[in-house]
């Protein structure tokens, strides 16, 4: 298992999970999402070929509408 830190959280994951499990774990929407690892931008192409390290920051920003 990994330790991450998911949005100011600390979360634990299998040693193998990819920013793409990571994504679905926290969240259903598919579209109107930035991810971030270790203050990196991550495309949206890249989350399922990106391995997490133990320690990692990962933020998920999803957008809102108002006014």
């Amino acid at each position: 298992m990994i330790s991450i830190r998911l949005n100011g959280n600390e979360e634990q994951f299998p040693d193998d999970a990819t920013l793409a499990e990571v994504v679905q774990h926290i969240t259903s929407a598919t579209q109107g999402i930035a991810v971030a690892v270790d203050e990196h931008v991550i495309r949206r192409t890249d989350w399922a070929s990106t391995a997490l390290h133990s320690g990692a920051q990962v933020d998920v920003l999803t957008a809102v509408q108002g006014g």
